[in-house]
């Protein structure tokens, strides 16, 4: 209780919302149906919902003053007539036990006859502003969740991490590769020396090595015999 202690003179908010399946006092026509709220000396009335029948809409805020040790609002729902008296629809109590502890409550408050049957139900939200429940319970787990913030300047500086390395022109330099010695030099060249042509023996001498033609002109036959077969032949015949 002591959680929801000191609120006299504070404010509290309460919405009439809307009613719910309510007794019907009309034979013929739909009912008008309004809405009466009473905090000690304090009353509000809504406006007549007409022809709101079982299921009236107001949607109509009112503000109350609380007083220390009352914590409890009453509800009557009537039905408005123009020739006779109102029609007494139900009544009920709103309990403000909740709203003053968290702050918030959107609760569906049943309404009953003089004869205690069930006449429906009436939607309220309430609004309380100073309620002391949200404010002990989370104030002091505010602090440590601000303290990690000097970490900030951890991640907010990359660049001298950075620093930490070698540096980057080592890298980005194309002067290590030609610094190697080239390619042909990284392997020894005694075991099989360079493919030269004149290193190795010509196969054939050249063209001028052969010696000069021996054979015989090729317009002169000297391996046939001499002319003397051409008239040998004894003449034909015939």
């Amino acid at each position: 209780m002591s959680m929801i202690s000191g609120i006299q003179g504070q404010l509290l908010e309460v919405t009439v919302v809307s009613c719910n399946k309510l007794k019907d006092t009309e034979w013929i026509s739909r009912q008008d149906p309004y809405v009466c709220l009473e905090y000690g000396s304090t009353k509000f009335r809504t406006r007549t919902c007409t022809d709101g029948g079982k299921n009236p809409t107001f949607q109509e805020k009112f503000v109350f003053t609380l007083i220390e040790g009352l914590r409890e609002i009453n509800v009557v729902v009537w039905n408005s007539n123009t020739i006779s008296y109102d029609d007494f629809i139900g009544s009920g109590k709103i309990q403000l036990h909740k709203v003053l502890s968290q702050g918030y409550d959107d609760t569906a408050w049943p309404i009953q006859t003089k004869i205690g049957r069930h006449a429906g139900e009436v939607r309220l939200i309430m609004h309380y502003a100073n309620a002391n429940k949200p404010a002990t319970s989370y104030a002091p787990s505010a602090p440590p969740y601000a303290a990690p913030q000097p970490q900030a300047p951890m991640y907010s500086v990359p660049p001298p991490h950075l620093a930490s390395y070698p540096p980057a022109a080592a890298y980005q330099t194309p002067s290590p590769y030609p610094a190697y010695p080239p390619h042909s030099v990284a392997y020894p060249p005694t075991p099989y020396p360079p493919p030269q042509t004149t290193a190795y023996p010509p196969a054939y001498p050249p063209p001028s090595a052969y010696p000069p033609v021996s054979y015989p002109p090729p317009s002169q036959d000297y391996s046939y015999p001499p002319g003397p077969y051409q008239g040998t032949y004894p003449p034909r015949p015939y």
